[in-house]
């Protein structure tokens, strides 16, 4: 008995079989979807209206549960600000149309030609595994939440804090939609935290919306004012809404935008330690 020949005829009748299949019934209307816009839409007009129809959809849907929260007496229990209620709900609304349609806009204006510039290919067969562009989504994070840290940080001076920053905390107690609610000098600012991760992992035009989607559902998650339980919360060192509704609530400290890290290492989450253990006290 020949054991080599056995194995090659199992491999045989293995690859067979695998290449038999249909494909994944995910991946299948994905790239047919993904193809079609492709022959549908110009690249310009993927990279520009594309673009914005992906940050505004995406906005309202992520928006969307947290803002139903507020009617449905089950969820107050995840409130974390239990004595205040959500207001002027209508001029954030206002100042969000204003940032994203006169500021956000403009700069997606670039996006075809950056990709036209660094040579970003947009075709399905070109676009990196799931697994890379999850570990790039990540990279974006760390550089993203190491720039939102400092920055954000420096915004709270006092010799600028009341010119800039003051505005985005108008809202003590943050709900979904404040996430971009902010002066446009500071959209400008902490927004470049977002596209400089872009310039350095940027691999393939998916990588723009994808980091788009979970950047919202990051940013928006801890703008909630509601410290629900997801998966977010596996992450290590992800602060939630929790840490982020007590810088809205006490102006100082917990100033990173995703993870904890950065406030541990330089101390500036002493004052939410002393918080925390003041309501275990209290518990």
């Amino acid at each position: 008995m020949d054991p080599n020949g056995t194995i090659l005829s199992s491999l045989t009748i293995a690859t067979e079989y695998l290449e038999s299949l249909p494909e994944n019934p995910l991946r299948d209307p994905l790239k047919n979807g993904w193809n079609y816009m492709l022959d549908t839409y110009t690249k310009p007009q993927i990279a520009l209206w594309g673009s914005l129809i992906v940050h505004e959809v995406l906005y309202v849907l992520i928006c969307l549960p947290a803002y139903l929260f507020q009617f449905i007496p089950f969820m107050q229990r995840y409130k974390i600000q239990q004595d205040r209620k959500e207001e002027r709900q209508w001029d954030c609304f206002k100042m969000l149309l204003f940032s994203h349609f006169v500021i956000q806009f403009p700069l997606m204006l670039g996006t075809f030609a950056y990709t036209e510039y660094f040579n970003i290919p947009y075709s399905w067969e070109e676009m990196p595994a799931w697994y890379i562009l999850m570990a790039q989504v990540l990279g974006c994070f760390v550089i993203e939440d190491t720039w939102h840290y400092w920055l954000h940080r420096a915004l709270h001076h006092k010799s600028i804090y009341k010119h800039i920053h003051k505005i985005h905390h108008r809202y003590s107690a943050p709900m979904g939609m404040v996430a971009e609610y902010a002066h446009p000098a500071e959209t400008l600012i902490l927004g470049m935290g977002f596209f400089i991760p872009i310039l350095l992992f940027c691999t393939h035009f998916v990588l723009l919306w994808v980091w788009v989607a979970f950047r919202l559902m990051e940013t928006i998650d801890v703008h909630t004012g509601y410290d629900i339980p997801h998966l977010f919360h596996l992450i290590p060192f992800y602060g939630g809404a929790k840490a982020h509704d007590f810088h809205h609530m006490n102006f100082v400290g917990n100033y990173s935008s995703t993870f904890t890290y950065w406030d541990k290492i330089c101390g500036t989450d002493k004052q939410y330690k002393e918080y925390l253990a003041k309501q275990k006290k209290m518990d």
